[in-house]
């Protein structure tokens, strides 16, 4: 019954319970859907957020990444979860390879990308750093193989998939960064 009351992923049959985020998290998506749904205005094409479940296709298998965007028709009346995203975006606590331990940020890289590229149509998928101004995206080549775009301060974000050039500042508009010691 507790799966009714709180958020969770299901893959592989085994249940995920997931756990909340910081307020520079919660703050970063805020920027990432406001700047996203600014440009998608009318268009068609529908904007989720973190409540906003995504099966993986051709599976049972569902995540909850902090901002998805659908442009396929088959998405429009989906009601439970869409299964057609273009964009996934992830936000997750340093993105430094160095420091990764067993954390939401080596998950995002590893098995749940693996997870998101099943589907066809996904072109761009975003790892933005909460700790520090730093993004990566993994971006599906015309050959249909990921290339990697490290993006840092003073950087535009160009997401193909939506057609939006955007400065990564605005992604971190009112974020204070905690001070390392």
């Amino acid at each position: 019954m507790w799966l009714r009351y709180c958020r969770h992923e299901y893959i592989n049959g085994e249940v995920y319970a997931m756990s909340g985020g910081t307020q520079n998290h919660g703050r970063i998506a805020s920027n990432i859907i406001f700047i996203v749904k600014g440009h998608l205005r009318g268009s068609g094409c529908q904007v989720g957020n973190s409540d906003c479940r995504v099966n993986i296709l051709e599976t049972k298998d569902y995540v909850y990444p902090d901002v998805s965007v659908t442009c396929d028709e088959r998405d429009r009346t989906a009601i439970q979860a869409i299964q057609y995203p273009c964009l996934i975006v992830d936000i997750s606590a340093s993105l430094n390879v160095k420091v990764l331990s067993p954390s939401t940020a080596s998950y995002d890289r590893g098995d749940k990308f693996r997870l998101y590229r099943r589907n066809p149509s996904l072109q761009d998928y975003v790892l933005v750093d909460s700790e520090k101004i730093a993004i990566d995206l993994y971006r599906k080549n015309d050959r249909g193989n990921w290339e990697i775009f490290n993006y840092q301060s003073g950087d535009n974000i160009e997401l193909q998939s939506i057609d939006l050039s955007f400065p990564i500042e605005s992604v971190y508009e009112d974020i204070v960064f905690e001070e390392l010691v």
